[in-house]
């Protein structure tokens, strides 16, 4: 396979799923001891939170564009930013490099419109949730997304940054998130997009009565196939 660069640290529970997920699909193409051939610029992510908080997104932009192309000077031939909120970043990557940066938001509406399905709820950090940049890409897809409503938004947040970021797992945070999930069916939600790459961590596909879409595996996924796929 064709090497995958990931960009990782934000969070390093998400990179971990990433990892795991490439090897085992590798493991499952080739067989065993077949892993994936990964290269990681992994960041510290208190850095990344702080300058998030801080609205600093020229400086996020810069740090990005260089892991980027540190990815592909190392050997990549294409590249996964592990983290939902950090594709408001893609831009500032794609332009300083030769390979291609896959789309989280792009890979995950191509699973919803193969269900054909035209309105979905979208969790995920306060930035994913209330920024455009995931809810124009399915829009493009002619997909419909709803959003949580304010408070609820703050506790997913919360639980996002407090708890799944430093992989904590509380029943009583996922008891919220399936209230939450289940209002946003009531109001129409035909699926649900666990649009922050550690939501996997505590909700999974039996936990709801639509379809979950995993923007973790999705993305995964999309890279491994074009590490795969014939030349």
């Amino acid at each position: 396979m064709k090497k995958i660069g990931l960009i990782g640290g934000i969070t390093p529970e998400s990179t971990i799923l990433y990892y795991r997920i490439l090897n085992e699909l590798n493991s499952k193409s080739l067989g065993k001891p077949h892993s994936a051939e990964v290269i990681i610029n992994s960041f510290d992510f208190g850095q990344i939170s702080k300058l998030q908080k801080e609205s600093k997104w020229d400086l996020l932009d810069e740090l990005m564009a260089n892991a980027g192309k540190n990815l592909e000077n190392a050997g990549a031939t294409c590249i996964v930013i592990c983290a939902n909120t950090m594709h408001l970043c893609i831009n500032a990557v794609r332009s300083v490099v030769n390979i291609p940066v896959i789309h989280i938001a792009e890979a995950t509406s191509k699973s919803i419109t193969a269900k054909k399905l035209k309105k979905v709820a979208l969790l995920g950090t306060k930035y994913t949730m209330e920024k455009d940049f995931f809810k124009d890409i399915l829009s493009s897809f002619n997909v419909e997304t709803i959003i949580p409503n304010e408070e609820d938004r703050n506790e997913i947040h919360r639980v996002i940054y407090q708890e799944l970021s430093s992989g904590e797992i509380h029943e009583k945070s996922k008891e919220n998130y399936i209230k939450i999930i289940n209002k946003l069916i009531k109001s129409g939600a035909e699926g649900i997009i666990l649009g922050c790459t550690e939501i996997p961590l505590l909700i999974q596909h039996n936990d709801v009565d639509v379809p979950v879409f995993d923007t973790t595996k999705i993305h995964a996924t999309a890279a491994y196939n074009f590490a795969t796929k014939s030349s």
